[in-house]
């Protein structure tokens, strides 16, 4: 099973987000990321994703945990994490890269119920991690149509209500 990872770069009480031009999740914001390389730690891809997605050379991101979604389409194996930069750091937008546009999104607007252009389980992931000091495991179950029906966290089961 392949692996990824995912970074949150956060700024203020926005978060850096990619709107992604091609699938898997295109026309979706997510955090920036991709698959992790032969001989390469989670540490090393994070890093060097975020460089190479956002030109931000970032000496540490803080590990969140892993995300293990599963469906009928099979599994994904996500590792996520968190850069927090300093309120004043400048980093203009839009920008448009070879994935994607880059904008800050307002953290408020990420998780607000009605928003549908998000990844589908930033809402569910997104304020766990932020008052978690610790990592954790996640383990989202997904219906036929995408949508999550039940989430764990550390083995603690959630039902998602329809």
């Amino acid at each position: 099973m392949q692996e990824y990872t995912v970074c949150f770069i956060q700024r203020n009480q926005q978060l850096l987000l990619l709107n992604r031009i091609r699938a898997p999740l295109m026309g979706l914001w997510n955090g920036v990321g991709g698959k992790i390389e032969n001989q390469e730690t989670i540490e090393e891809s994070v890093l060097r994703e975020v460089a190479e997605e956002t030109g931000i050379e970032a000496k540490q991101a803080d590990y969140k945990g892993e995300v293990i979604c599963e469906g009928t389409w099979g599994k994904l194996h996500l590792h996520f994490f968190w850069i927090n930069l300093p309120d004043k750091f400048i980093y203009q937008t839009p920008v448009g890269t070879d994935e994607g546009l880059l904008d800050w999104k307002d953290i408020q607007w990420i998780l607000h119920p009605d928003n549908l252009g998000i990844v589908n389980n930033l809402p569910v992931l997104i304020p766990d991690m932020m008052k978690s000091d610790n990592p954790q495991t996640y383990h989202l179950n997904y219906d036929d149509m995408g949508k999550i029906i039940s989430v764990s966290i550390n083995s603690a089961i959630h039902k998602i209500e329809a």
